[in-house]
């Protein structure tokens, strides 16, 4: 009797034994086959990358076309672009010479960075040469600014906005005002143990044009300006897509606060009957 309750324990033992090496076993089987999944996904992706890249640059392999580079579609090289910056520029031209080709902001581009190309396509606007500009570019601040219109229509538009700085307008309005504005807002550091230059510069030049268009305004609507200036020129150099969030969106909701901003204190203005010789003051008169 006592033989066979220990020849039972053993074999019950033993099987416990056999069951614990047998989940190890399936258990390892498992880890690899999760391993195995999670490289073949990789291999898949990678693959998929790579053809998407050769398809994305095979599609603008044409005959004329500069050398350069597409990268992804849709985004193209947007990202290396917004990134790097100005060495973004310079690498492309040393890899490919002063005028190639890139995929940027949403639209293929072609870039030259050099000085009698670029002087050939101004002064050959007439037979079809024009600069192109981001397509978020001519969605948010419109196809009529004067960036964006070409010939007649841009010669136009120069010579009113030079009417409004001309010498005399300059010498007598103009500088005077920015000398005020600039002492005084250089004034303010004084008062700060770190500054930032690039970013109270960036602010100071906001500011002083914002004066010179539409004079002393209060603060709380110079704040507002100021926001949706600067997310509409964040707007402007993105990839269009709009969607909630992204910064073309905020862009495009940035032009509109901007046009109702000044079309309330155009009304503003025209209610209080008083004469402003301020930028917006001389378009108002002239228009009316």
């Amino acid at each position: 009797s006592l033989s066979l309750s220990l020849s039972l324990k053993n074999q019950s033992n033993l099987f416990q034994k056999q069951s614990i090496e047998r989940r190890r076993i399936e258990e390892k089987q498992s880890e690899m086959g999760i391993l195995m999944m999670i490289m073949g996904l990789l291999v898949i992706l990678v693959s998929l990358c790579s053809a998407l890249l050769r398809w994305n640059q095979m599609r603008y392999t044409k005959n004329g076309l500069p050398p350069g580079t597409m990268g992804w579609p849709i985004f193209g090289e947007t990202t290396e672009f917004l990134k790097q910056g100005p060495n973004f520029m310079r690498n492309q031209r040393l890899r490919y010479g002063s005028f190639f080709k890139s995929h940027l902001l949403g639209c293929p581009t072609l870039v030259s960075m050099d000085s009698e190309i670029n002087r050939y396509i101004l002064k050959n606007e007439s037979k079809g040469l024009v600069p192109g500009y981001p397509q978020s570019m001519l969605d948010i601040l419109g196809t009529c600014n004067m960036a964006a219109v070409h010939g007649s229509s841009h010669r136009l538009m120069r010579g009113s906005l030079l009417s409004l700085i001309s010498s005399t307008m300059m010498r007598d309005h103009i500088l005077p005002k920015v000398d005020h504005f600039m002492r005084s807002y250089l004034g303010q550091w004084n008062e700060l143990e770190n500054i930032d230059i690039q970013d109270k510069t960036k602010h100071m030049a906001f500011l002083s044009s914002l004066t010179q268009i539409a004079g002393d305004l209060k603060k709380p609507l110079v704040e507002e300006f100021k926001n949706a200036f600067f997310k509409l020129v964040v707007g402007t150099l993105s990839v269009p897509i709009d969607l909630p969030g992204t910064n073309y969106r905020c862009g495009i909701q940035a032009r509109k606060n901007i046009d109702r901003l000044l079309r309330e204190l155009m009304q503003e203005r025209r209610d209080s009957g008083e004469t402003f010789t301020d930028m917006l003051g001389y378009l108002m008169k002239k228009e009316d």
